[in-house]
């Protein structure tokens, strides 16, 4: 059976290697905190005004403000910074937070569209970094389409122990 890293590679085109190059800078230090803030404000302003409204609804339950603060806290502690999204919401455990969301391939391609219309967009990051940040990005949204549909796959299959329990007469 393939890891979900795998599974992110092949449908992403990324290699693991090439998705992961992020560690290699650290982009905090190099970018500072205003950039990913920037590329944050300039990506959900995107996807609140993205005309189709099935990709709209994904991020409803959610201010745009609240979506902002909590994609720059992340990009932060990943990219090299302090725990800021730790800090304030626990463990970033982007399966399980994603969970309610239907993460299918075409909403994936749908965020890397405008992911990557933000990075063209802001000035204050360098074009190696856009690109390590963008293999990153794609790696990691093909990552949650692979564990939406291990979540699909899962649906409706007992737990082991509910599996060997006799019914109740």
């Amino acid at each position: 059976m393939q890891s979900l890293q795998q599974k992110a590679s092949d449908w992403s085109g990324v290699d693991q290697n090439d998705a992961f190059s992020i560690d290699e800078t650290n982009l905090f230090e190099k970018l500072g905190l205003q950039a990913f803030i920037n590329l944050s404000t300039n990506f959900y302003n995107r996807v609140y005004e993205d005309e189709e409204e099935w990709f709209r609804s994904i991020f409803s339950n959610s201010t745009k403000e609240d979506a902002i603060t909590n994609q720059y806290e992340f990009f932060v502690q990943r990219m090299g910074g302090p725990p800021l999204f730790s800090q304030r919401r626990g463990h970033p455990a982007l399966i399980g937070r994603h969970r309610p969301f239907p993460v299918t391939h075409k909403a994936a391609e749908r965020w890397l569209q405008h992911m990557q219309q933000a990075l063209d967009s802001v000035t204050d990051i360098d074009e190696d970094s856009k690109i390590k940040m963008m293999n990153f990005f794609r790696h990691t949204a093909f990552f949650l389409v692979a564990g939406d549909e291990l979540k699909n796959q899962n649906r409706g299959v007992a737990c082991k122990h509910a599996a060997n329990k006799p019914d109740a007469e």
